[in-house]
């Protein structure tokens, strides 16, 4: 694997793990027993920048592996519903679009 797509595949878990905090912390806010908005408060300015960081990674691995264009706008469009940057990763990787690819 490229190190980019090591990268890539890094961020992309990450992203993910913030996702289901951030749905956790709403789950608790609005239907525990007991509410609480901690999770909310944690996990939401996380979560906010592991999507920043994930488009500006997806960019730039985009470019530096070479990938088609529909795999760069499928890559960015997983970041919007919830945990789906690790399927796209694994599906990826299974591809091969996250090692080097030869220059055209």
């Amino acid at each position: 694997m490229h190190p980019m797509g090591r990268v890539f595949a890094v961020v992309a878990l990450f992203e993910a793990f913030t996702w289901a905090g951030l749905l956790v912390g709403m789950y608790l806010k609005y239907h525990a027993a007991e509410p609480t908005t901690a999770g909310v408060a944690l996990f939401g300015p996380v979560h906010g920048v592991a999507f920043m960081v994930y488009v500006v990674v997806t960019v730039l691995a985009a470019v530096k592996l070479r990938w088609p264009w529909w795999a760069a706008v499928l890559a960015l469009l997983a970041a919007v519903p919830p945990l789906v940057t690790l399927p796209l990763e694994w599906w990826f990787k299974r591809r091969g679009l996250l090692g080097a690819r030869p220059a055209a």
